[in-house]
């Protein structure tokens, strides 16, 4: 058996409008900092890795062959390999990640699978119609994540809600900035509050604090982030509401 997938991946080919001003000709950015090493150097090294890899399971093979007590376990041909996540944890404005989100889930028959659906305080027009049960609009966004600033989901998100497991948690506006913060440092990646908002859900022990009130399972399995993004954003801007928060 060979392994035929790279440990790299195809990472993109972009133009930099930026860049290109600068250059005053056409600059194009080969991201391999997207790599999941961050670095080019997966490609050479993965290579080399693979190949070992090829020789280990060659050996491996031969081994079981003259073995037959041995068990070959399967690096991917398990049910524990491709079970299903514990949790979906994303942020919400209108609602219509939301409801992709679940119609996803349900094409897989995954939908016993939990999502954690955050809102920023003053953006936070889910949570009040779950609270309410019924569609609430809200007077104002006054939440600095204004990408989420939807004053009411749309019909369709609740409606889901009410078919779907979905547990609403509110977070301030610090803990979203934070989190931001927190995923500059960790994964070299800057996002919006909004995103930040979803982020949150780890960095403020959200997760943890379902578990403990019974609505997650003890034994959680792999909990997925939806990494929204967002381009409203710069290291000026995060000073910015930083600052506006209180929190510099």
């Amino acid at each position: 058996m060979k392994t035929q997938q790279p440990l790299h991946v195809a990472t993109p080919v972009r133009q930099s409008p930026a860049l290109t001003k600068v250059a005053g000709t056409p600059v194009y950015l080969k991201l391999d900092s997207s790599q999941p090493t961050g670095s080019f150097k997966i490609r050479g090294i993965g290579h080399f890795c693979k190949t070992a890899l090829n020789e280990s399971i060659e050996y491996g093979q031969q081994l079981v062959a003259n073995n037959p007590g041995w068990i070959f376990i399967s690096p991917f041909d398990d049910p524990l390999i491709w079970r299903k996540p514990g949790a979906i944890v994303l942020s919400v404005g209108g609602g219509g990640l939301l409801n992709g989100v679940v119609e996803g889930l349900r094409r897989v028959n995954w939908a016993d699978v939990p999502i954690v659906a955050i809102e920023t305080d003053g953006a936070h027009c889910l949570n009040a119609a779950m609270k309410a049960g019924k569609l609430v609009t809200l007077p104002a966004i006054t939440s600095v994540a204004t990408t989420l600033g939807l004053i009411r989901v749309s019909a369709q998100t609740m409606k889901l809600v009410g078919e779907h497991i979905v547990f609403s948690e509110v977070v301030s506006d610090q803990e979203a900035v934070k989190a931001v913060e927190h995923f500059v440092d960790d994964e070299k990646i800057l996002v919006e509050p909004a995103c930040g908002a979803a982020l949150s859900a780890v960095y403020s022990r959200i997760i943890g604090k379902l578990q403990s009130e019974g609505k997650l399972a003890k034994e959680l399995g792999p909990v997925v982030v939806v990494v929204c993004g967002g381009n409203n954003i710069s290291m000026e801007e995060l000073r910015r509401l930083k600052k506006q928060l209180g929190m510099i």
